[in-house]
């Protein structure tokens, strides 16, 4: 097994596994995990740039208007994303949480027809077709919708969307979202810690290591991705973007006793079927020569 695959198998389950650390901190707000999350991933990131001596390179990597605000379209996105994943895992939705990252390749596939003007093939509309019956089904089970779950696919897909076309590399590209939430975050935190309803320090030594923690975990999965992207193919990246999902929901379902009935099996049913034939539908094209394809491949 390669670099490149084991760097993607280690980016998937580290994800898959983040439920357990953000319960370790269920009882710090969420607004408040995401300001730390921002600073001391940012200090991580610091660090990993000037180890590498690439400073000179990313200031005049990121000195234009049309960086900043692509970047800053990809920090908001990124840090709503991050607010609604803990949020709903310290809500006890960790199994609706694994919803919005099972949808997230098919809802990505549907951005770039609307916005990169893709084509789909007819096996690959019915899997998404099959996945909006099982959101709708859900939401009618559940008598609401299950917003975690599409907040998460809707920005984490924007997002994919918006660093796609994004003129810097991973670290980079990091590092500069990071840059641009910096002074909010900080700003943010001063204001809680001076109001009293700060988390750190006011909730010990246990709290603030966990806190300072979240850069690490936050960025090292990042790191191995970005690593693996550039080193597999894409459709092997695919495969293994359903290992985060998958643990998510069993630690759900196992480990934090969530409720999963039969209509939920039903609904969650539709989405892994729809998974399966989209995945199934892309093995085989890939396997296909190209030229028996290339008018119709997204």
């Amino acid at each position: 097994m390669n670099k490149g695959v084991l760097s993607g198998i280690g980016a998937y389950v580290l994800w898959g596994l983040f439920p357990v650390y953000w319960r370790l901190l269920h009882h710090v707000p969420a607004v408040q995990i995401i300001g730390h999350r921002i600073i001391w991933s940012f200090i991580f990131l610091i660090i990993i740039v000037s180890l590498k001596g690439r400073w000179k390179k990313f200031f005049s990597s990121v000195a234009s208007k049309k960086v900043f605000f692509t970047f800053l379209a990809a920090s908001v996105l990124l840090t709503v994303n991050w607010f609604v994943f803990i949020w709903g895992v310290n809500t006890e939705r960790i199994v609706e949480t694994s919803l919005g990252y099972f949808i997230n390749p098919l809802f990505s596939v549907l951005l770039g027809v609307v916005f990169l003007r893709e084509r789909l093939r007819l096996f690959q509309w019915i899997p998404v077709g099959l996945a909006a019956t099982g959101v709708i089904y859900l939401t009618a089970e559940y008598g609401r919708i299950p917003w975690i779950a599409i907040a998460l696919a809707f920005t984490f897909g924007l997002y994919g969307l918006v660093k796609k076309t994004a003129p810097l590399d991973p670290l980079f590209g990091l590092t500069f979202e990071t840059a641009l939430a910096f002074p909010f975050a900080v700003a943010y935190l001063i204001f809680t810690v001076a109001n009293g309803t700060g988390s750190f320090p006011a909730d010990g030594v246990a709290t603030g290591i966990l806190l300072a923690g979240t850069g690490v975990v936050t960025s090292i999965p990042l790191l191995l991705f970005a690593f693996s992207a550039r080193s597999i193919p894409l459709s092997t990246v695919g495969i293994l973007q359903y290992i985060a999902p998958t643990l998510q929901f069993i630690l759900g379902i196992l480990v934090y006793n969530e409720k999963f009935g039969g209509s939920d099996l039903i609904g969650f049913g539709l989405v892994w079927a729809a998974l399966v034939i989209f995945g199934t539908e892309r093995y085989n094209t890939s396997r296909k020569p190209k030229h028996a394809f290339s008018r119709h491949r997204v």
